[in-house]
């Protein structure tokens, strides 16, 4: 009877990826994927078992075996002695799960595929920081028990990736073979892959080009008001990430007191389009504005708001105050002028 090394070799990959057998999490389904993207690894077959000597001739090892050593291609990270983080961008306090070891080491390979470019490209490492920060974080830390918050409100999370992978585990009423497990798994690093993927291509082909967009407009703000703290985008698209990353970099670097406040940008790309105002959060993850709207304003419309503000053209003025609009862009440029003069 042939093992199951035999009849992995015998299918179209000659490279094999291993992986422990019985129940599986999000951090190994997401790692056996992103593995298949990489040159080496691509349409790799599959061994999940926890016998070591099944294990010691495979090509790469993944959350099983005791030992981390990229150089051999054995990436887990159970073992009591393992303190490896991401170590880059600032990321230095999760360890890592394999899904993180896996994102380390292979991580801008992967992005480089995708983008139909080389790793030296600059895109690249923006790119894989960010999806580290916005996705592979959370299955690391999900992975190693650390919670989401310290602060004194809390939520149950059960949405979450790692969330839906465990629920695809066979239930403790139902029946559970091996090969029942296996074809779970298979699930699940389908599932993972899709939600990696989908993240990747918003990063790299809607959420980077925005960056050109929000450094041009953060540039101009001066000509917009001579304040700047209002920014017009003449276009709507992905701002807070980037304005967050680029407002530092200003010249001259912008205190508490002159921070942006104020986001303008068009509805739709018609010429008789009405605009937005929307407020600068504290944070890009906020829902805390830098400066609200005025409180008179808020939860107002239509005739009422522009009788309230003195503005012809008011359209409306969300009851929190973070976003309004106007029919005109003379309005809603007027708008956050008296938005930035209000208390002051």
């Amino acid at each position: 009877m042939s093992s199951p090394i035999q009849i992995a070799k015998k299918m179209k990959s000659t490279k094999v990826i291993g992986t422990h057998s019985g129940t599986f999490h999000c951090d190994e389904a997401l790692a056996v994927f992103m593995l298949r993207l990489t040159d080496e690894f691509k349409d790799a077959d599959l061994v999940r078992t926890r016998d070591p000597a099944k294990l010691e001739p495979l090509d790469i090892v993944v959350d099983v075996g005791g030992v981390y050593s990229p150089e051999k291609h054995r990436y887990d990270h159970h073992q009591r002695e393992f303190t490896e983080v991401f170590g880059h961008g600032g990321f230095d306090k999760i360890k890592l799960s394999s899904a993180g070891l896996v994102y380390k080491h292979f991580g801008k390979e992967i992005i480089a595929n995708r983008l139909k470019t080389t790793v030296d490209d600059e895109r690249v490492e923006v790119i894989w920081l960010t999806l580290y920060s916005e996705m592979i974080e959370s299955v690391d830390g999900i992975d190693n028990g650390v919670n989401i918050s310290s602060t004194p409100l809390s939520y149950t999370q059960r949405t979450d990736l790692s969330s839906r992978v465990k629920r695809l585990n066979p239930n403790w009423n139902e029946e559970a073979t091996d090969a029942i497990y296996d074809e779970k798994f298979s699930q699940a690093s389908k599932i993972t892959g899709e939600e990696f993927l989908s993240q990747l291509d918003y990063f790299a082909f809607a959420w980077l080009p925005a960056r050109d967009i929000v450094k041009q407009a953060l540039e101009k703000r001066f000509d917009v008001d001579k304040s700047g703290q209002i920014v017009v985008f003449n276009q709507s698209c992905p701002w807070k990430d980037h304005l967050f990353l680029l407002e530092p970099q200003l010249s001259p670097s912008p205190s508490s007191s002159s921070q942006i406040l104020y986001i303008l940008y068009p509805e739709s790309e018609g010429p008789n389009s009405k605009w937005r105002i929307q407020c600068v959060p504290e944070s890009p993850d906020s829902f805390k504005n830098r400066k609200s709207l005025p409180e008179p304003w808020c939860g107002v419309r239509d005739d009422k708001l522009s009788e309230v503000s003195g503005i012809p053209g008011g359209v409306f003025v969300h009851a929190s105050g973070f976003i309004g609009g106007n029919a005109t862009y003379e309005g809603i440029l007027e708008m956050a002028r008296k938005a930035l003069a209000y208390g002051a």
